[in-house]
């Protein structure tokens, strides 16, 4: 288990990591995620022992270890370069740390062919680094990582010099692997795809703070801010900026553009003429017939056909959405459309960009 307590770092006059309070579970796999320079990679790295810590508390089951060297903190780490040693084979290379501890060369034998077996590099232990593909490169990374059974293994985005094709592979590889060993994972990424996809809990991170911090559906259904909401989901949340206004005895949403849209349900008589930010995902938008079922009318600036979904880029005055339709639309640019909004799905943040609960 680990927990950070207030843990803040400093480059100079420059502060990267600002009273992060978090707690990861044993067997957890919690991903760190954000945009570039937002401090994850640096927190990953004090996790490890790479970076000093300024202030606060890290805690590994129950122990202090701020300055614990790195190599007595039973963690391994996966760096987004291989860095395997390109004169060694493959079995030498996940073999290597346990051939600095001086462990005997059979019991070395037989805990690399544990590894290999469940990273599927049986195959593959003669060869040497520049023989092997980017995806065979990472899983003997990995390999070297486990074979020290650490009771922590910390991934800096493991998956971003590999093509699209083999992330996925290896994303499922990754939750393979931590379903089989549960050890305690830490991995961090700017690609929020992976994270919905791996973590049972992502940490979002902007500047250096903790934005949110849960499951990902949680996080998904429930953004506590426009951060959050624009972040996590893939396409992300349509953010659109508008005022509460009354509609008879109900209130409704009237975007700066001009189009209004029924607010039922919620709430807001007191909030009528405040500014607000209407959120709604694009799969919460669909393409209708009738103008009595619409919410809107937009003209189509851009198509993109997928077969099984088609995405939307259309506009309304100043407005721009974008709408995750499912099927293959024969839809053309510059031609107008209806669009109904599924008003269940609606977020609405306030001028500080926080959520309203209603």
């Amino acid at each position: 288990m680990i927990q950070l307590s207030g843990v803040t770092k400093s480059f100079g006059s420059v502060s990267v990591i600002r009273n992060v309070d978090i707690s990861i579970d044993d067997g957890e796999f919690a991903v760190f995620v954000g945009p570039s320079g937002c401090g994850k990679s640096t927190l990953l790295r004090m996790i490890a022992g790479l970076e000093s810590i300024d202030g606060g508390d890290l805690v590994l089951n129950g122990q202090r270890i701020n300055d614990v060297p790195p190599d007595q903190r039973g963690i391994a780490m996966v760096f987004q370069s291989y860095a395997l040693y390109p004169h060694m084979t493959v079995a030498q290379n996940i073999g290597f740390s346990l051939d600095l501890k001086k462990v005997p060369k059979a019991e070395i034998a037989r805990e690399v062919d544990r590894v290999a077996e469940l990273l599927q590099l049986s195959d593959l232990l003669d060869r040497r680094p520049a023989e092997l593909s980017g995806g065979q490169r990472q899983r003997v990374a990995i390999g070297r990582a486990i074979i020290k059974r650490p009771r922590v293994i910390l991934f800096d985005e493991p998956l971003s010099n590999l093509d699209a094709a083999l992330r996925v592979q290896m994303r499922a590889e990754l939750q393979k692997l931590h379903q089989e060993l549960r050890p305690t994972i830490v991995y961090v990424t700017h690609d929020q795809v992976e994270a919905m996809t791996m973590a049972t809990r992502i940490v979002v991170l902007n500047k250096g703070q903790v934005e949110q911090w849960d499951t990902p559906i949680e996080l998904y259904n429930h953004p506590v801010n426009t951060f959050v909401a624009g972040f996590i989901g893939s396409p992300r949340m349509n953010l659109v900026p508008g005022t509460i206004v009354a509609d008879g005895i109900a209130q409704a949403f009237r975007a700066d553009a001009g189009w209004t849209v029924k607010l039922a349900g919620r709430q807001l008589a007191g909030m009528v003429g405040q500014s607000v930010t209407l959120g709604i995902r694009p799969e919460d938008i669909r393409p209708v017939e009738s103008a009595d079922e619409a919410d809107l009318q937009a003209i189509i600036a851009i198509v993109e056909r997928l077969g099984a979904e088609t995405y939307l880029n259309v506009q309304n005055g100043e407005d721009t959405l974008l709408v995750r339709a499912q099927g293959d639309l024969a839809l053309k640019p510059g031609a107008t459309v209806q669009l109904a909004m599924n008003h269940k799905a609606f977020h609405l943040f306030d001028q500080t960009n926080r959520i309203i609960a209603v």
